[in-house]
């Protein structure tokens, strides 16, 4: 099978044309392929697939083979894979998946080349019950949790997957390995969370690092960023228009009234095949 490995922001995918393969054979070795030991390594694995609503339909899966309803970082290499693979020559991509449906605006060169990708993200969610946390409001902000006895002031929103967002004052506050996975598991949260540890820089600036659901600690995560740019949109009172620094590079989210816009580049680091009879 071939496969074509890509990096947005540092947060690392495997693209497949499931045009031309099974998914059903796929699927069983998703966790072996991402391993970065023994199989070729990444974040996720996402496959293109026919679509009967939209030009192409995004499957993504998380490096320990679960499924995952969309990726903002892994979106935009996907538009950029299945532009320059020539399994849809549009600029304006829209793109199904288990969020709903997600369009990406490609910035193409004169060679052919997608240099930037916009993703627009909607159907925010802010209810506990759309984000699944069991905390009591209208909504999951500035809520507190206790981990090995410190208590934790999180906000929590669902931005095509649930993200929780925990404002800190200076890098190393918290141990984003231990506290983000200990939150990620956390029966306050039944279906699991990504988590954000987020650090505010200027007005319109932030840093971020990332632990992700099911994939562990990453160098960046496009929803997550999202979800980051919006609270301190929201909470903070912050710009609407933010530059984020992930741990992997850089990105910019525009906060809309209903939906955010995450603009950044994506790119091929390289390609190969895999004998999935292995």
């Amino acid at each position: 099978m071939e496969f074509t490995k890509m990096q947005g922001a540092g947060n690392d995918f495997l693209l497949i044309d499931g045009f031309k393969y099974n998914l059903d054979e796929i699927v069983p070795k998703i966790k072996s392929l991402c391993d970065r030991r023994f199989g070729v390594g990444g974040d996720g694995i996402m496959v293109a697939l026919p679509s009967t609503e939209c030009d192409v339909k995004m499957y993504y899966y998380n490096s320990d083979g679960s499924q995952g309803e969309m990726c903002g970082n892994g979106i935009r290499c996907f538009a950029k894979f299945v532009y320059e693979k020539n399994i849809v020559k549009k600029d304006i991509l829209k793109i199904e998946t288990l969020a709903g449906v997600q369009t990406a605006v490609l910035n193409i060169n004169d060679k052919g080349i997608v240099e930037k990708i916009e993703i627009e993200i909607g159907n925010i969610k802010y209810s506990p019950k759309d984000i699944v946390v069991n905390v009591e409001g209208e909504n999951a902000f500035n809520k507190k949790l206790t981990i090995d006895g410190k208590e934790i002031t999180f906000s929590s929103i669902f931005l095509g997957v649930p993200h929780t967002v925990i404002f800190i004052e200076h890098e190393g506050q918290y141990d984003v390995n231990d506290i983000g996975s200990k939150i990620e598991v956390n029966p306050i949260f039944p279906k699991k969370t990504n988590v954000n540890f987020v650090l505010p820089l200027s007005n319109n600036e932030i840093k971020i690092f990332t632990w992700e659901r099911g994939a562990g600690r990453t160098l960046a995560c496009g929803t997550g960023s999202s979800s980051a740019a919006l609270l301190c949109h929201k909470l903070k009172g912050m710009d609407n228009t933010i530059k984020v620094y992930t741990e992997g590079g850089e990105l910019e989210v525009q906060v809309l009234e209903d939906r955010v816009k995450l603009r950044g580049s994506a790119e091929i680091t390289f390609e190969g095949t895999v004998d999935l009879k292995k």
